[in-house]
């Protein structure tokens, strides 16, 4: 990384540790994420992406006992600095935490509350970002607010809510089918699979080392036997001469 690119670097770190969660850092870090020079780009958003990661748990920890809009506020600050350097896990990951957050406080805070909508937009970008499991919950936590108190919410039309729901329950079940193959019984069903293949390919090098090794036997024996019957009939060909 050059000179230049290393000193904006530390501004903005700078800035993050001093928890500066404002428009005016993220205004700071689009511009120095603009470069015609790729390498330079690429090895800047590589370390931006490197400390937000590390320095975001620190801040989590930290704002844990803070007031809500306080926690929300810099949950939205680092969900758009990981937008901007192109984390989507991450961003997904606190989006998801803001989601929850605001879930949790809503019985006290009503305007907390998170919609329908919200819910299902979040849920669609999870899974078309292939984060299956976040996506299956948020589209039950979408399904829950329809469903609240047994009725379904204003958000969706009397005369569409069958469909809505139909719709949406239909890509939860999506999203638990893909999400299916890295459940941890998967995983290990996966594993004894590899694990039984290997074993089988070593048994079968093994049996094809074996008789590969046996034929050689049976080679050298083969010659041994007819140098040895060679040398018999070389030795009767001579006593006749010797008479």
């Amino acid at each position: 990384m050059s000179d230049r690119y290393a000193l904006q670097f530390s501004l903005f770190r700078s800035l993050v540790r001093s928890r500066r969660f404002e428009d005016g850092t993220l205004r700071f870090l689009e511009s120095i994420l603009v470069s015609n020079d790729v390498k330079s780009f690429l090895e800047l958003r590589s370390s931006v992406k490197e400390f937000m990661r590390s320095e975001s748990l620190i801040i989590i920890h930290e704002i844990a006992e803070k007031p809500v809009d306080y926690q929300l506020s810099a949950l939205d600050f680092l969900v758009r600095s990981f937008a901007m350097t192109g984390d989507v896990e991450s961003c997904l990951a606190l989006r998801y935490e803001a989601l929850i957050l605001r879930e949790l406080n809503s019985a006290c805070y009503q305007w907390l509350q998170v919609s329908y909508s919200e819910w299902l937009s979040f849920a669609e970008h999870a899974l078309k970002s292939n984060f299956y499991p976040i996506a299956g919950k948020a589209y039950e936590n979408a399904l829950s607010r329809l469903r609240e108190n047994g009725t379904v919410s204003s958000e969706a039309a009397d005369v569409e809510n069958v469909l809505v729901i139909e719709e949406t329950m239909r890509l939860k079940d999506v999203a638990a089918e893909v999400a299916a193959p890295r459940s941890v019984q998967a995983q290990a069903s996966q594993y004894l699979k590899r694990k039984r293949t290997l074993k089988k390919e070593r048994d079968s090098s093994l049996g094809k080392q074996a008789q590969s090794y046996a034929s050689t036997l049976f080679r050298i024996g083969m010659k041994k036997r007819n140098i040895r019957k060679l040398e018999e009939c070389q030795s009767l060909d001579q006593v006749p001469q010797t008479l």
